[in-house]
């Protein structure tokens, strides 16, 4: 069993996990009228080449199953935001296209999101803190994605 210590670094932890996302999602609802999900969808398309992605893809980036990216990409679509199309590559797959308008909304939210993030996570730290928590991120997302990896044991 965890220590004292232990158990209020995890229950600390957990809490940012929980509520650091939910003044993230304020944030982009209040001032760009995007959850945080959908941000995260026109952002990834706007890196990708052509602005573009097959589903699947973009399910494995923003970590969503393939029926939660479909119910956002359909509100995005609705919106002028992104399109999906066959992928004339295979058939069998589709294709999410960021359009124009998708690329400028994007645009003009990543300054709230960024001062947002700044004023609730940067500013919150030194740079020190900042480099640990950096190294500390990437080796729990490397033992997550290790872990997410392995065959389901029965």
């Amino acid at each position: 069993m965890p220590d004292r210590e232990d158990r209020q670094m995890w229950e600390a932890f957990t809490s940012v996990l929980v509520w650091l996302p939910a003044a993230l999602d304020d944030q982009l609802e209040r001032d760009a009228a995007l959850t945080l999900f959908e941000y995260g969808i026109l952002w990834t398309l706007s890196e990708a080449d052509e602005r573009t992605l097959r589903m699947s893809e973009l399910a494995r980036a923003t970590n969503a199953s393939l029926s939660k990216l479909s119910r956002a990409a359909a509100r995005l679509e609705r919106r002028g935001w992104m399109t999906r199309l066959p992928d004339p590559a295979d058939g069998r797959c589709t294709l999410a296209v960021l359009t124009d308008a998708g690329r400028d909304k994007a645009a003009d939210a990543t300054p709230g999101h960024i001062d947002a993030v700044n004023r609730l996570v940067f500013d919150q730290l030194t740079a020190p803190q900042v480099r640990q928590l950096h190294e500390i991120s990437d080796r729990i997302l490397r033992a997550v994605r290790t872990e997410d990896s392995r065959p389901p044991q029965r």
